[in-house]
């Protein structure tokens, strides 16, 4: 997906002063003809995100933190294949996430107890599946249809979006007892934040969506509504700064769905199994959303 001239070859011309580095061309039809983004060598410090994104931003590149996770696996055996990528700004968020929650919703939370009993007392998740909850279609032990997109909060952001992102990178950076692997500055050539995967063509959710383009919508969806920021990559994962989070739980429950439809195995694969305990831990008042990819 080239949007924008890339300075990456050659950062010095474009008045770039980088730490030692590496730039990333593995794909996995081989080598690209471009650098698709550049990695520092050394770990990430706390201090260094405000910097680069000021000096990347000038001539079109945007950070995020790379991580090589519990295997170690650093940008250039991530499998990255920048052809399958197509434009975010061709996909409509909505239709995305309601392709989705069509094709795994219906499956996997259908199958669910219903958060309501037949006896009016709670369902207790015996299945294994996620309860869906008020939000989702309860008490029948069907998902239900799509319910739309999430309203947008009806607090007003803390923050510029951009400071709440160095805020959450400053936390990731500075507790490497946290990131097997550790993590690193990196730089793209992106337009938004929201399109730093399709930019590289990242695969990490490939078992869930072979077009990563199609989640950059939804996550350009994210920045419009929630002031959300993509701070980290991994192999299969992705952490999401959230300037502007639901403040209510009737917001987060709303929300919950999209993110099941986003990453069913957010829910699917971690316990309690249950969209309305997700809603509550992991999105109500939260300023970080964190995705894994099976």
């Amino acid at each position: 997906m080239a949007t924008l001239p890339n300075p990456l070859p050659d950062p010095a011309a474009a008045g770039l002063d980088l730490p030692p580095g590496s730039l990333v061309d593995a794909t996995l039809d081989g080598p690209w003809h471009e650098p698709l983004l550049w990695y520092a060598d050394g770990a990430a410090d706390q201090g260094d995100w405000a910097g680069l994104r000021a000096a990347g931003r000038r001539v079109g590149l945007l950070p995020v933190l790379v991580t090589g996770g519990q295997r170690d696996q650093w940008p250039e055996a991530w499998d990255l294949s920048p052809d399958s990528a197509s434009y975010p700004g061709d996909h409509d968020p909505e239709e995305v996430l309601a392709g989705y929650w069509t094709d795994y919703a219906d499956d996997e939370l259908g199958d669910a107890a219903p958060a309501d009993g037949a006896n009016g007392e709670p369902g207790d998740g015996a299945s294994g599946k996620p309860e869906t909850g008020s939000g989702t279609g309860s008490g029948s032990g069907s998902a239900g249809a799509w319910p739309g997109l999430a309203p947008v909060p009806a607090r007003e952001a803390a923050e510029d979006p951009d400071t709440a992102a160095a805020g959450i990178v400053a936390v990731v950076a500075g507790d490497a007892d946290l990131w097997l692997g550790g993590t690193r500055m990196a730089l793209v050539p992106a337009r938004r934040s929201a399109d730093i995967p399709a930019a590289i063509g990242w695969t990490g959710a490939v078992n869930h969506e072979n077009d990563v383009a199609r989640l950059c919508a939804v996550l350009r969806s994210w920045e419009d509504r929630y002031d959300a920021r993509v701070v980290v990559l991994g192999f299969d994962t992705m952490i999401v700064s959230v300037g502007r989070p639901p403040a209510t739980m009737e917001e987060a429950r709303a929300l919950a769905a999209e993110h099941y439809a986003f990453c069913p195995d957010n829910i699917d694969q971690s316990p309690p199994y249950d969209l309305d305990a997700y809603a509550e831990k992991a999105v109500l008042d939260q300023d970080a959303w964190s995705f894994w990819w099976d």
